[in-house]
């Protein structure tokens, strides 16, 4: 049965406080869930969900997952009450909290996994985790530097694909991709924008695939370049007036290319 929240001083909901200035990260081992849809695939995993924030009406449309047996407590607030608690307008009218999962290796068998390295844009980087999960990567690598893709933008634009994906912050960047490559016999492909580097129609995918994306602007630093076995590009019209694609975009591409072999 729902909990009504009558006041945003409310102690029970001070994780949901200000939820645009707080960041639960990896130290507090929580993360904020935000629309029905987040919600609801967070519920479908294998996370715990400490508590969930709802206004009336959304709560009306979830009563099949938020009935009496809901396996945590489900807090009601009316839509002025909620923006108070949370310190902007929710109009998606839902708000979750989840627990991050253990550290996951890449699971045996992985064919197809994309790593990033020091991408600091939480938009770019949930678009990769939606788009990884949609081809079949089977884990997503990070840099030390690189946006935490829990971050609650990341989530949302992910759709929730993070919950179902390994994601694992790599300490020594970048020397355990060469790890990856000397004990589980992976290649390591980067993407690049360089005429000089092979271009992605041309290129016939190895079994075993890591694919390397770097930060819209700097790119591959050097020392990820040298970790690569082979550097792909895609070619732009030399008519379209640009020289690029939005990582997102590019990494989808090369996804699509490597046919989804997770």
């Amino acid at each position: 049965m729902a909990v009504a929240i009558t006041t945003a001083e409310d102690p029970r909901i001070a994780d949901y406080r200000q939820v645009k200035e707080r960041h639960l990260n990896a130290a507090g081992n929580r993360f904020i869930a935000e629309s029905e849809r987040v919600v609801r695939r967070l519920f479908a995993s294998d996370l715990r969900v400490h508590s969930v924030l709802i206004t009336p009406p959304r709560l009306a449309a979830m009563a099949d997952l938020l009935g009496d047996e809901t396996r945590c407590p489900v807090y009601i607030a009316g839509q002025t009450v909620m923006d108070g608690i949370a310190g902007f307008h929710v109009h998606r009218g839902c708000l979750a909290i989840g627990e991050r999962p253990p550290r996951r290796p890449v699971p045996d068998g992985a064919r197809l996994v994309v790593a990033v390295e020091d991408l600091v844009d939480v938009d770019n980087l949930g678009a990769i985790v939606r788009n990884a999960v949609a081809f079949g990567a089977a884990a997503l690598l990070l840099s030390p530097r690189s946006a935490d893709p829990f971050y609650r933008k990341a989530i949302r634009v992910s759709l929730g694909g993070v919950f179902a994906l390994p994601v694992i912050r790599l300490e020594r960047w970048p020397d355990e991709l060469v790890e990856l490559r000397m004990t589980r016999g992976f290649s390591i492909v980067g993407a690049v924008v360089d005429a000089a580097a092979t271009p992605l129609s041309a290129f016939a995918p190895p079994e075993r695939t890591v694919l390397l994306l770097g930060a819209e602007g700097p790119g591959l630093s050097p020392a990820a370049k040298a970790a690569c076995d082979q550097l792909v590009t895609i070619p732009m019209s030399p008519t379209a007036g640009a020289d690029s694609l939005n990582v997102a975009t590019a990494g989808a591409i090369c996804l699509y290319h490597f046919g989804g072999r997770g």
